[in-house]
């Protein structure tokens, strides 16, 4: 929870509110008139938990963020094998980066990043920053049971989730194309893992031409 913010019996829903009407009206449309009415709740409710409109759109960022990276690292079994966990790992990852959530959210960061510095960095710690620290522990369990080879997991882990991003984020956020099928995001989600293991494989870092065996991790 934010500094500062105390929680009562209708925090919860200020937030969906909150949600609501940043959504469909972005930071500078959404007026606290507007999220108390679409809340329930009177101004001096909302007011009670949030001192203004800017607190309260961090807060909801940050819980959604949350929510949804909780959601997606949830379900990495850290036993299975990468060619088990990476295509439900991407497959998360993508559905958020593409859902009308994601990219809502990040338009208004980067929109709003220069009058509060601290958004950014907030929607980062609250989503790719979870994400990344959770594949980097995967990652470090994989490489101790032999399945990948990974000198620096931090880089991997970004690697990994721009592979899933490839050509499908660029299109939606330049206006190209809105609506992608199940078979275009497979299709992305494919290659990603393809690339990923073909380059971090153990095997295939092992049996590479002209590979350099003292180099690898034992």
């Amino acid at each position: 929870m934010t500094d500062g913010i105390k929680k009562g019996r209708k925090f919860a829903q200020v937030l969906d509110g909150a949600r609501a009407v940043f959504l469909r009206d972005g930071f500078d449309g959404a007026s606290v008139d507007s999220i108390a009415k679409v809340a329930e709740v009177s101004k001096a409710t909302l007011y009670s938990y949030f001192p203004d409109k800017r607190a309260l759109f961090l807060e909801v960022t940050k819980t959604e963020c949350a929510r949804q990276a909780s959601e997606a690292t949830s379900r990495i079994d850290m036993n299975a094998p990468p060619h088990e966990v990476l295509p439900q790992a991407g497959a998360q990852l993508l559905r958020f980066c593409l859902s009308d959530f994601g990219q809502r959210v990040f338009r208004i960061c980067v929109a709003e990043t220069d009058r509060f510095p601290e958004l950014g960095a907030q929607f980062y710690a609250s989503g790719p920053a979870m994400i990344e620290a959770t594949l980097c522990r995967y990652f470090d369990l994989a490489i101790d049971r032999g399945e990948l080879d990974i000198d620096d997991t931090r880089l991997a882990a970004h690697q990994f989730a721009e592979l899933c991003k490839a050509q499908l984020f660029p299109r939606l956020v330049f206006g190209v194309q809105t609506q992608f099928s199940a078979a275009e995001s497979d299709h992305v989600i494919t290659g990603a893992v393809e690339m990923f293991i073909a380059r971090y494989g153990r095997k295939s870092r092992r049996d590479a031409p002209g590979a350099d065996q003292s180099t690898r991790r034992t």
